[in-house]
């Protein structure tokens, strides 16, 4: 039997991106395993990668092109030619173009991480084209324009080196299910003696393990943060040398943080004053006083709010105040993107943007309400919509929306896909695409400091094809001849890499894809002398940039848009806040048809606390309906004080026609958008939640 072992690289939108090893077997990849030599990686994956061949080999692979044969949304498709697929597709893309390009959107996301099947020759494609732009807001734009503003880049602390922290706090985030391999550096840390503190509103897997949880109410960490500045100013607990050298600002931020006394911050988040002044006091006496490292792991999941920005900003200010970045187990890090030096406009090509007109730009997050707007001179109404590298009827905000503007008969929808999911239902072309075990890519990541290769480990599976290949074929049926359409995977992967760069010294595209991973060039403890890479190489406090661009300059608190104390009639009406973080078991919505990772989620669950629970006659177990003004959606109850009162949970993403009702938790979030970034608002959500009427016994509650 011929065995062979390839290096490959994880595609899914987690910081850890893990090196992975297949095994292939007379051209069939049996096994895929994390690297033990890659330092992030060490060996281990998460339950979902380690069963990747379930995904590639799965019997309900998309593996030829199909046309829609039944209503949009039913799902009925009969199999077509490629030749066939790709004819209908230039000519109704075409016909569209001739009148206005602006009436083709492109919609893709994170589906692929890759930097070669992401977006190189689709973007190359769409930029010729003419088409719309799309403002690709819908994960992480708050969080990364504060960085912006703040540090000058998404930046941060190497997370290898925090298992030398004597605090870790883990803000926002559930890494046991979405980040393994930093937690298995925070239990390290642990072990060494480290205090771990969790700031979640749900008592979350992660948080049950850490020695302290805070748990504030969703959208209110803006004013936990700087009630935090107040007492460490207050109480001198302040680092003077690296604020005067590395900081701009402190005065104003210092006036900011007076207004942010423990107790009136404990007010705002529902949490104790005590707390606050035991977290603030530990964070910095360590830092300070002791001189020992404090490093914050903060997450995307606080900034899906509208005032996610301004957290973001404000938390972000913290290591500078103490001078935690003069250790490398001491600072931030909410992503380390920034720092790699990739080449986006060879990949991209923005230059071929037809001259003297940019398109409009259309929003990620708003799709919704794009799809249904009739359209005005200039901004032309949606007639064609090519998804790659998404599935926006699950995950895009206002799902009911998203779903009535995709059921337009006059739309025109192309779809790139693996499996048949609830986007693909609304398709009128589906195009089947490659696997990661199929094709060729090159990966950053966002969670430490490695590029990695993805060599193809297998032969695309039936008549599926690379997204680089599809774009490939429909450039030349368009007739764009410029000669980048005709550049292979390989070209493109290396043109990613900007060559000359200091912090990619002794890597290249060959070196790479033998190696499998290589990692940047970088200081261990990266601002410990400042250098940020803002326009003053400072840590800005205070942003005249934002200033500029009529923003406040400072970070401050901002409300919720659904909150009692910012919409005190919806909130009468609608008592609970719910957010909706990701299950274990899946990946925003990928893996969900994967049967063994479905059946261990078992079904949708809402978690209420037994106080809420009580008030409305809710027991465990028990069918429930969570609905606001915007739609509702069925869940299984689980009546626990994991989640806090006047809080409910809902794993997720469920594919809806996977869901008993076919409805998931975006039926209940809004299109509305954060302070910073133009991103959605998934955790400013208030609903009410009330029994179904079933049979279904009362079993005892969860702990």
């Amino acid at each position: 039997m011929a065995s062979r072992i390839v290096r490959a690289a994880c595609p899914h939108d987690c910081p850890d991106t893990c090196a992975l090893l297949v095994t292939v077997e007379d051209g069939r990849a049996t096994k895929v395993s994390g690297d033990p030599d890659h330092p992030g990686t060490q060996g281990v994956l998460c339950t979902k990668v380690a069963r990747y061949t379930e995904r590639t080999y799965h019997r309900d692979r998309l593996l030829t092109p199909m046309r829609r044969v039944g209503r949009k949304g039913e799902g009925k498709f009969e199999p077509i030619s490629w030749d066939e697929a790709l004819d209908e597709v230039a000519t109704r893309l075409k016909a569209i173009a001739a009148r206005d390009p602006q009436a083709i959107v492109p919609y893709s996301y994170a589906g692929t991480m890759g930097l070669v099947q992401g977006e190189s020759m689709a973007a190359r494609f769409f930029h010729k084209l003419g088409a719309s732009l799309l403002d690709r807001t819908i994960c992480a734009s708050a969080g990364a324009t504060a960085l912006r503003y703040t540090y000058g880049a998404s930046v941060g602390m190497d997370m290898e080196n925090v298992v030398d922290a004597k605090l870790v706090i883990i803000w926002g985030g559930n890494p046991i299910a979405s980040n393994l391999h930093f937690w298995t550096r925070a239990q390290e840390a642990k072990r060494r003696g480290a205090t771990l503190v969790a700031i979640d509103p749900y008592r979350s897997l992660t948080a049950e393990k850490c020695h302290r949880h805070i748990a504030p109410m969703p959208g209110t960490d803006g004013a936990l943060a700087l009630a935090i500045m107040h007492v460490l100013i207050r109480d001198g607990l302040l680092d003077h040398d690296y604020i005067a050298r590395h900081t701009l600002g402190f005065d104003a931020l210092r006036e900011r943080a007076q207004a942010y006394p423990p107790v009136r911050a404990a007010q705002i988040c529902g949490i104790a004053v005590e707390d606050i002044e035991w977290l603030a006091g530990l964070y910095g006496t360590l830092a300070v006083r002791e001189r020992q490292p404090v490093a914050i792991r903060l997450n995307y999941g606080m900034q899906r709010v509208h005032g996610g920005g301004q957290a973001v900003r404000a938390v972000a200010c913290l290591p500078s105040l103490v001078g935690a970045w003069r250790h490398p187990a001491g600072g931030l890090q909410l992503s380390t993107s920034g720092f790699f030096p990739i080449n986006e406009r060879a990949l991209q090509r923005p230059d071929l943007l037809p001259r003297g007109r940019l398109p409009r730009t259309v929003n990620m997050s708003t799709i919704g309400d794009a799809l249904l707007d009739a359209g005005s001179p200039g901004n032309p109404r949606l007639e064609a919509l090519v998804v790659y590298n998404s599935n926006p009827v699950a995950v895009a905000p206002e799902s009911g929306k998203v779903a009535e503007g995709f059921a337009r008969e006059d739309l025109f929808t192309v779809v790139l896909e693996q499996f048949r999911t609830d986007t693909a239902d609304y398709a009128d072309i589906l195009l089947p695409a490659t696997t990661q075990l199929e094709h060729v890519d090159v990966h950053k990541a966002y969670g430490h400091t490695y590029l990695l290769a993805n060599n193809a480990a297998i032969e695309p599976m039936g008549q599926a094809l690379p997204n680089t290949e599809i774009f490939r074929r429909l450039a030349q049926r368009m007739a764009f001849n410029d000669p980048c359409f005709a550049d292979s995977d390989e070209q493109i992967a290396a043109q990613a890499i900007i060559p000359g760069d200091a912090r990619t010294q002794g890597i290249t595209w060959e070196s790479l894809k033998a190696q499998g991973w290589q990692k940047l060039s970088l200081p261990s403890a990266p601002f410990a002398q400042g250098g940020f890479p803002t326009d003053s190489g400072k840590c800005e406090f205070y942003s005249e940039a934002m200033r500029s661009a009529g923003l406040d300059p400072l970070p401050d608190y901002v409300a919720p848009y659904e909150a009692a104390s910012s919409a005190p009639e919806l909130a009468d009406r609608y008592p609970l806040a719910m957010i909706s973080p990701p299950a274990r078991n899946f990946l925003n919505s990928t893996f969900v048809n994967i049967d063994s990772l479905r059946a261990t989620e078992g079904e949708p669950h809402l978690d209420i606390h037994p106080d809420d629970a009580a008030a409305r006659g809710i027991v465990n177990g028990a069918r429930v309906r969570a609905f606001n003004d915007r739609g509702s959606m069925q869940a299984r109850a689980r009546v626990t004080d994991r989640a806090r009162r006047g809080l409910v949970v809902g794993l997720s993403i469920w594919w809806k026609k996977l869901a008993p009702d076919g409805k998931n938790a975006n039926e209940l979030t809004s299109q509305r958008l954060t302070d910073l970034g133009r991103a959605p608002v998934f955790y400013d959500c208030l609903v009410e939640v009330e029994a179904c009427h079933e049979a279904n016994p009362a079993v005892a509650a969860v702990s």
